[in-house]
C-alpha cells in the first residue's frame, strides 16, 4: 500500500525552520532530506514526527493554513497535553476546545485520549456534560473533564 505524506506549504524560507521546530517538540523525530533550488535556496524538507512522514514546501505566500485542516495529537494524560500545548502555542495563538495555531499558522488539536473515551460514553448525559465542560476550555483539563463526567445531573 502506498504511504500518504502530508505536504505542508510554508512561506518562502520557512519550511526548514518549521521542520526543525517540530522535531524538537515530538519524540522520535528527525529532519531528513533537504531539496534545494539551483540557486541554493531550500525547496522542500522531509521530516518525520514520531514516525509519521511530512514534507515542508517553501511555496510562497499564495496560500495560508486554515483551521479546515488540523493535526490532532492524541495525548495520554495532562502532562502530555501540557507539553504539546506549551510548545506549539509558544509564539502562536490559543483557540477554543484544545485547538491552537502554532507560530507558522498550522492548526493543531491537542486532545487527551480521556476526552475521546468520555464523549463516546454510552450514557449520553455523561458525554454531554463532558462536551459542555470542553466548550469552556482552551487548553483541555483532563481532571476537569473527568469531574464533569462524574457530576450529578442538575
Amino acid at each position: 500500500m502506498p504511504t500518504t505524506t502530508p505536504c505542508l506549504w510554508f512561506d518562502v524560507g520557512v519550511a526548514e525552520q518549521a521542520a526543525e521546530f517540530y522535531v524538537s517538540v515530538f519524540p522520535n523525530s528527525a529532519v531528513g532530506a533537504v531539496t534545494r533550488h539551483p540557486d541554493g535556496g531550500v525547496l522542500t524538507v522531509e521530516f518525520t514526527l514520531d514516525g509519521q512522514p511530512y514534507v515542508g514546501l517553501n511555496g510562497g505566500d499564495q496560500f495560508r493554513f486554515t483551521e479546515a485542516v488540523s493535526l490532532q495529537i492524541r495525548c495520554t494524560g495532562q502532562e502530555e497535553v501540557d507539553h504539546y500545548w506549551d510548545a506549539l502555542s509558544d509564539g502562536g495563538e490559543e483557540g477554543p476546545c484544545g485547538w491552537l495555531k502554532d507560530r507558522f499558522g498550522l492548526s493543531w488539536q491537542v486532545t487527551p485520549v480521556e476526552l475521546l473515551a468520555l464523549i463516546a460514553d454510552p450514557d449520553p448525559a455523561r458525554a454531554a456534560r463532558v462536551l459542555q465542560a470542553m466548550y469552556t476550555m482552551r487548553r483541555l483539563d483532563v481532571a476537569e473533564l473527568l469531574r464533569a463526567a462524574d457530576a450529578a445531573p442538575a
